[in-house]
C-alpha cells in the first residue's frame, strides 16, 4: 500500500531535523532506522540512540489509511536529496520492504518492525519547566559549549552543565585547561537544580536551534530534560556525576587589565597561529604599556610576531597560552571589545565583556 505520498521536501525536512542523533553502525541494527507513523494526514518521525530521542511531526502527508515503519535513516535522507527540489514522493510498503518512489526513480529499502522500535520513558515524578527564546538559548550554548571535554575519563567533562537557580540560567562547560561561563535571565523562578547535558545533547541543540524569539520550552526531570520547540521535541538524559565548583575556578581579583578590540585580536592571532608547533599551538603574549606583542614559532625555527595596541597601564606579562583555546572564545562572542585580566605569567587569566558580568572565560597560561 501506499503509506505516504507527499512533496520530497515535506518528507526531508522532518527527516533531517530526527537523523542527527542516528549512529551510522550500531550493536542494536533497529537504532540505524527512524520511525515512520502515519496517522491521518499526519507524519511523525522519531529517531533514538538511548540517550537522547527525537520527535517531530508534519502535515500534508497522503497516502492510503494509518501506519507505521522503521526504515535506515541515512539512506532514505541520502535517496530523498538526491531527487529533484520539486519531486513528489511514494512510500510504498510491500512485504516488509519500503519501496521509494519519486519521478522514474525506484528505491527498495529494508524494514524493521515498528513495534520493536525502543522508545525513551518519560520520567515520571516532579517537573520543572520554564520558557526562552531559541535565540537566547543557543546564544548561552555558543558562549560556552567549545569548552567541553572530548572523550575525556572524567566523564561528567564531556557535557555541559546547566543550571537553574532563581531567576538565573547558567551553562558552564569546562575540559581542565579553560572554563566558559555565561548567564541568562529567565522569567520563571525556581529553586536551584543542576544537569550536565551529553555532548552530543548539546551538539544537537545547537544544530537543530534557529536565531528567532520563538519560544523553547524546557522541562526538568530527576534525570532527564525535554526541549520542546517548533514541531521537534527532543528528550535526553543526564549525566550522573558531579560537576567541579566552578566558582572556585573563576579568579575573584586580578591585578593586571587590557582592553583591546575582538576583531583586531582575532585577525592578530589567526596569523600569528599559523606558525605555531601543530601539536602544542603555543603563542607567547608579551604585554607592555598599551602594547601587545603575539610571538609564535615551530619546530622549524619559523616565527611570527604581531604587534597591536591596546589599552593597558600594568606591570610587564610575558606569558604563554594555547591559541586554540584563546580564539574558540573570541569566535564565539560578538562583543567589539573584551577585557583580558592577569595576575602573572603562573595564574589563569581571565576574558571578560566590559560592562557585562554574564560572560566569563578562564584559561590556563601554558610554558612555552
Amino acid at each position: 500500500m501506499i503509506l505516504i505520498k507527499a512533496q520530497r521536501d515535506t518528507l526531508l525536512a522532518p527527516l533531517q531535523s530526527v537523523s542527527g542523533i542516528v549512529e551510522r553502525r550500531h550493536t542494536l541494527p533497529i537504532l540505524s532506522n527512524v520511525l515512520l507513523e502515519k496517522r491521518g494526514d499526519t507524519l511523525t518521525l522519531l529517531a533514538t540512540d538511548i540517550e537522547i530521542q527525537i520527535t517531530t511531526s508534519t502535515s500534508g502527508a497522503g497516502g492510503e489509511g494509518d501506519g507505521a515503519v522503521t526504515v535506515g535513516a541515512r539512506k532514505l535522507q541520502e535517496i530523498l536529496r538526491s531527487l529533484p527540489d520539486s519531486t513528489e514522493v511514494s512510500l510504498v510498503l510491500e512485504d516488509k520492504r519500503l519501496q521509494v518512489r519519486g519521478g522514474k526513480s525506484r528505491f527498495s529499502l529494508q524494514t524493521l518492525p515498528a513495534e520493536d522500535f525502543p522508545r525513551m520513558t518519560i520520567s515520571d515524578g516532579e517537573t520543572r519547566q520554564f520558557t526562552i527564546s531559541q535565540k537566547a538559548f543557543r546564544q548561552l550554548l555558543a558562549k560556552t559549549q567549545y569548552a567541553m571535554a572530548s572523550q575525556d575519563v572524567r566523564y561528567y567533562l564531556n557535557g555541559l552543565l546547566l543550571m537553574v537557580d532563581g531567576k538565573e540560567l547558567r551553562a558552564v562547560a569546562t575540559d581542565g585547561h579553560r572554563l566558559a561561563f555565561s548567564s541568562v535571565e529567565i522569567e520563571a523562578e525556581l529553586a536551584r537544580q543542576e544537569m550536565i547535558l551529553p555532548r552530543k545533547t548539546v551538539l544537537e541543540l545547537n544544530r537543530l536551534l534557529v536565531d528567532t524569539d520563538d519560544a523553547l520550552t524546557i522541562t526538568l526531570t530527576a534525570n532527564q530534560v525535554r526541549f520542546a520547540f517548533g514541531s521537534i521535541v527532543l528528550v535526553s538524559k543526564l549525566i550522573d556525576g558531579k560537576f567541579p565548583d566552578y566558582e572556585r575556578v573563576i579568579p575573584a581579583s586580578l591585578r593586571n587589565h587590557m582592553t583591546v578590540g575582538r576583531t583586531t585580536l582575532v585577525q592578530a592571532m589567526q596569523r600569528a597561529a599559523i606558525l605555531t608547533n601543530e601539536k602544542f599551538r603555543g603563542v607567547r603574549v608579551v604585554l607592555g604599556e598599551n602594547s601587545l606583542k603575539l610571538i609564535a614559532a615551530n619546530a622549524e625555527q619559523e616565527e611570527a610576531q604581531e604587534e597591536i595596541e591596546v589599552q593597558y597601564p600594568g606591570e610587564a606579562i610575558d606569558v604563554g597560552f594555547n591559541v586554540g583555546y584563546l580564539l574558540d572564545v573570541l569566535n564565539n562572542l560578538q562583543a567589539e571589545e573584551i577585557q583580558w585580566s592577569f595576575n602573572d605569567a603562573n595564574s589563569s587569566a581571565l576574558i571578560t565583556v566590559p560592562g557585562n558580568d554574564r560572560f566569563k572565560y578562564v584559561v590556563m597560561p601554558m610554558r612555552i
